[in-house]
C-alpha cells in the first residue's frame, strides 16, 4: 500500500530558494512581488518530470513521483554553494557585514555543519562586535557568543581546520574582554590551546601568530596578584615571554604585511619593553596599512594617540 502525499509548491519553492543561488530570492525576500509561478517555471521545472507539470503548476505534486535529483542538478547546487560562499567572502572583505552576514546564513541553511561556512561565521561574527565600541559590552555580547558556537561547531565537523582553531581562541579571548580580565585569565589555558593546533595546522596562520603574540605579551606583563589568582584558580599558568611575543609578531607580520592589528600589537610590546624608537617605527608603519575592519579605524586612533605619547618619551 502506497501513500500519497500533497506538498504545496509553495513548500518546495521555499525549500529550493534556500539552498541555491538564485537572484529572484532576494527580490522575493526583499519585497514579496514576483511571481511564483515564473521561478517554478525557471528553476523547478527543468528538475521535474514532463508528465507533473500540470499537477506543479496547479499547486501541487505527488511526493512518490517527485524523481531524484540528477547529477546536473547536484552539480549545480554545489556551484551555488560555493558561490554563495565567495560572495560572503566578498561582503566581508569589503567590510559590509551585514550583507555577508545575509549570504552565509543563506548557505548554513544548505549545509548547517559545513565546517567552512561555520569557521567564517566565526570570523564575522568577532568582526561585528569589534566594530562597535568597547564600552557597548553588552551588544557586543551575543556577537561573541555565537562567534564561539559557530568556530565549536567547524571543530566538531573537522578538527583538521586551522582556521576552526584560530577563530575559536579569538572568540573566547574577545569574549572574555568583554566580561572582564580575570575571566580571560580562567580561559587562558584553552586559548594557548587553540592557538597552538591551529600553528600546529598551519604555521603560517597570520591571525593565530598574531594572538600568540599577544598572549605572550599579556603573560610577560602579568602582576604578581594577576598570577597568584590564575595559578589559585588554574593550577598552572602557560609560560609567556616577551621575547616569544616578538617572534609571534614578527611572522605574522612576514605572513601578512598588510595587517594593521600585528604592527599596533608590536608596537606596544615594544613600549612595554621601553624600546620606545622601536615602537614609533613599528606603529608608523601601520599607518601606511590598509583598513581591512571595520575596528581597524578606532585602532588607527589609539595608534596616533600611542605615537604621541612614545615620542615624547624618546624627545
Amino acid at each position: 500500500m502506497s501513500f500519497k502525499t500533497t506538498i504545496p509548491v509553495t513548500v518546495l519553492l521555499t525549500a529550493y530558494v534556500l539552498s541555491v543561488n538564485i537572484p529572484e530570492y532576494q527580490s522575493f525576500a526583499g519585497k514579496h512581488i514576483i511571481s511564483l509561478q515564473d521561478i517554478v517555471r525557471q528553476r523547478l521545472l527543468p528538475a521535474v518530470d514532463n508528465h507533473l507539470l500540470p499537477m506543479l503548476l496547479s499547486g501541487t505534486v505527488l511526493a512518490e513521483h517527485t524523481p531524484a535529483p540528477p547529477d546536473s542538478t547536484k552539480k549545480r547546487l554545489a556551484k551555488d554553494f560555493y558561490d554563495l560562499l565567495q560572495q560572503g567572502d566578498s561582503a566581508f572583505y569589503t567590510m559590509n557585514y551585514e550583507k555577508a552576514d545575509s549570504l552565509y546564513s543563506i548557505v548554513l541553511d544548505m549545509r548547517p555543519d559545513n565546517a567552512a561556512v561555520n569557521w567564517r561565521l566565526a570570523r564575522l561574527y568577532i568582526s561585528m562586535g569589534e566594530a562597535l565600541s568597547p564600552e557597548n559590552t553588552e551588544e557586543r555580547q551575543p556577537y561573541y557568543a555565537k562567534a564561539v558556537q559557530h568556530a565549536e561547531t567547524c571543530i566538531g565537523n573537522d578538527d583538521h581546520i586551522a582556521e576552526g582553531h584560530t577563530w575559536l581562541a579569538a572568540s573566547l579571548g574577545v569574549l572574555a574582554d568583554n566580561i572582564g580580565p580575570r575571566e580571560k585569565i580562567k580561559r587562558v589555558n584553552s586559548i594557548k590551546s587553540e592557538l597552538d593546533r591551529a600553528l600546529e595546522l598551519n604555521p603560517e596562520d597570520d591571525v593565530a601568530l598574531s594572538i600568540l603574540g599577544s598572549f605572550n605579551r599579556e603573560i610577560a606583563g602579568m602582576g604578581w596578584l594577576e598570577k597568584v589568582f590564575a595559578k589559585t584558580f588554574l593550577g598552572s599558568l602557560p609560560e609567556g615571554s616577551y621575547e616569544e611575543a616578538e617572534e609571534m609578531l614578527k611572522r605574522a607580520i612576514a605572513s601578512n604585511p598588510r595587517v594593521i592589528r600585528h604592527y599596533h600589537e608590536l608596537g606596544k610590546l615594544y613600549s612595554d619593553m621601553k624600546r620606545y624608537q622601536e615602537a614609533v617605527d613599528v606603529l608608523q608603519e601601520a599607518l601606511t596599512k590598509p583598513v581591512l575592519m571595520k575596528s581597524d579605524e578606532r585602532r588607527l586612533k589609539n595608534i596616533r594617540t600611542l605615537i604621541k605619547k612614545l615620542s615624547r618619551k624618546i624627545d
